[in-house]
């Protein structure tokens, strides 16, 4: 009797750490569960784009990882993608997945017309919103990489762009 009472309390002494790591997995996602398993050095990007003059066409997204191609090449962005702009809050919201910690820029344009470019007048200057991570107001030319970067470094992260007219 003496050796089933240790038996049930060495199962009981088993069981109870096997109920607390499935209670947990049900509290977490499977996402949440691989970027554990990862480390965590993989993180979701949120870009919320506000300030959209009409809700005409789309608003195009480039991530750069790098100073190469910013902010004019799309060839060279990481990651390119468009979102629609919401006319009641005039904003648009898009999210990447799966990005490794680091340094990145983003440059946005509202393409108006659908063209798949940011028009410009005969000198150069935007005839659509255009916008910049970390860049709040309009200067001659195009900002530099160091100057729209910012560090990715948290499970989810959300960056804020103003397009500017």
């Amino acid at each position: 009797m003496r050796r089933n009472g240790q038996k049930m309390i060495a199962r009981e002494a088993l069981r109870r750490p096997f109920l607390i790591l499935m209670t947990l997995g049900m509290l977490l996602s499977p996402r949440d569960l691989s970027l554990r398993a990862q480390g965590s050095s993989v993180s979701t990007l949120t870009i919320r784009i506000v300030g959209a003059k009409d809700s005409n066409g789309l608003v195009a997204v480039a991530l750069f990882h790098g100073a190469d191609g910013f902010p004019g090449d799309k060839t060279k962005a990481l990651r390119t993608l468009q979102a629609r702009i919401d006319p009641g809050s005039m904003s648009a919201q898009v999210s990447l997945d799966d990005l490794p910690h680091g340094t990145y820029a983003v440059a946005v344009f509202h393409d108006e017309n659908m063209n798949g470019r940011l028009d410009t007048n005969m000198l150069g200057v935007p005839k659509e919103g255009y916008g910049f991570s970390n860049i709040t107001k309009r200067s001659m030319g195009p900002p530099k990489f160091e100057d729209a970067r910012f560090e990715l470094n948290q499970l989810e992260q959300t960056i804020e762009i103003s397009l500017l007219y």
